[in-house]
């Protein structure tokens, strides 16, 4: 099953519990993205040789403006995935009620393979390429796999030459020093955080003393392990593109963070056991965390998933099959959608700061996110234990209902 027609599975069976509410005519529409287009960017290479890349750009819904997309720089990115993320976006920004709609760009590219500068005239041909397309009341971008808060800042200072303005609003997720908000780097973890904490708070219990997998040793997934063991959770295994490493007892994740500052392999970690990536998905554990990209647990391996939760870092890392899988084991899964939205949220904060030029401070930022996504956790968990569903389900119909009453009213 391609990643799209998963979505539009999700989305469907979240709308089932809502059918008399809403026009089916409605939801035939949201089902599709706008429009999905393809760039092609010339960039000259450090040999003086012409490569082109391809881009992918989809514009999910736009009931309300602007579009919010995320820029992915990887080798397999595809149209299918393009799509997928900017369903995933729209669903995402209104289960937190944010004013934005979902988009993505994807760029068919390994960016380890590029030069600095070559990077560097990538991004500006990106943008050389897409300034008439984007703007602050059309289409915001924002950094995404593989790319930076610097990518960013020479996307952003190269639209500004374009358009003879100052604008910092027109991308977010720049480096501190030409506008980026206060606790941005960690505000993806932290959220995680939040949803897990208020998660186990509703069912009178903490993560102290919890054994944790974290799937991808990533910024996200790092800075998440670092925020659950200063309360007390017990970071088990963690992974990096090749291998994976156990210990029963916990890992010092100081000394893994500083192996991976300096590029280096989890496996050179001092007091490990190393196994495969495929193999940290079954360690018999309490909390679970994959932080990688899509499709991580399937139809093929959910049976033998020994989590007790499933904390979802990466975006549509559990397909549709896996779901019923989990769920008739009695998995929780705390959905992307939900757990996955820290990140847009303080991309919107810099947007709106950017607008205003007054920029809050770290534990204001923080503060807010809390405020934001406790009520949003508490209410999604809630209602389905109410309405005998899973986690996913609720969190669609959430973000669904306000998304098909604002179709509903612009008509």
């Amino acid at each position: 099953m391609k990643l799209y027609e998963q979505v539009q599975k999700q989305i469907k069976d979240a709308y089932s519990f809502i059918k008399d509410e809403y026009d089916a005519n409605l939801l035939e529409k949201f089902l599709y993205p706008d429009r999905v287009m393809e760039f092609y960017i010339p960039v000259k290479m450090d040999d003086w040789k012409t490569k082109v890349f391809i881009w992918y750009r989809s514009q999910h819904n736009n009931s309300k403006w602007p579009y919010k997309w995320w820029i992915r720089f990887h080798q397999n990115v595809s149209k299918d995935e393009v799509m997928s993320l900017s369903a995933w976006m729209s669903l995402k920004t209104w289960v937190v009620w944010l004013p934005l709609w979902g988009g993505k760009w994807g760029v068919i590219v390994n960016p380890k393979e590029l030069s600095i500068w070559e990077l560097e005239r990538l991004s500006r041909g990106f943008m050389q390429k897409l300034a008439p397309f984007i703007g602050n009341q059309v289409d915001i971008p924002a950094p995404d796999v593989n790319t930076t808060p610097q990518i960013m800042a020479w996307m952003a200072e190269e639209y500004s030459k374009l358009t003879w303005t100052r604008t910092p609003w027109v991308i977010t997720g720049k480096p501190l020093s030409i506008g980026w908000s206060e606790g941005r780097g960690a505000a993806t973890a932290q959220w995680w955080f939040y949803v897990l904490e208020q998660y186990l708070s509703d069912k009178n219990d903490s993560i102290s003393g919890k054994s944790v997998v974290i799937q991808w040793s990533g910024n996200a997934g790092l800075t998440f392990a670092q925020i659950a063991s200063k309360a007390w959770a017990k970071i088990i295994a963690i992974s990096d593109s090749k291998w994976a490493i156990y210990n029963e007892n916990g890992l010092n994740i100081n000394d893994i963070t500083l192996l991976k500052n300096k590029k280096k392999s989890v496996t050179e970690y001092w007091d490990w056991k190393v196994i495969t990536n495929e193999d940290l998905l079954f360690l018999n554990t309490e909390i679970l965390v994959p932080a990688a990209l899509e499709n991580q647990i399937t139809k093929d391996n959910a049976d033998q998933i020994n989590a007790k939760l499933i904390l979802e870092l990466a975006n549509g890392p559990t397909t549709y099959e896996a779901d019923t899988i989990l769920q008739k084991k009695w998995v929780d899964v705390l959905p992307d959608i939900l757990a996955n939205s820290g990140w847009v949220t303080v991309s919107y904060f810099e947007q709106v700061q950017n607008n205003m030029n007054y920029y809050r401070k770290e534990d204001e930022v923080n503060k807010k996110l809390e405020d934001i996504i406790k009520p949003a956790t508490k209410e999604v968990v809630s209602l389905a234990e109410k309405y005998n569903t899973n986690l996913r389900n609720w969190a669609y119909i959430s973000s669904l209902r306000i998304i098909l009453e604002s179709m509903k009213t612009r008509g």
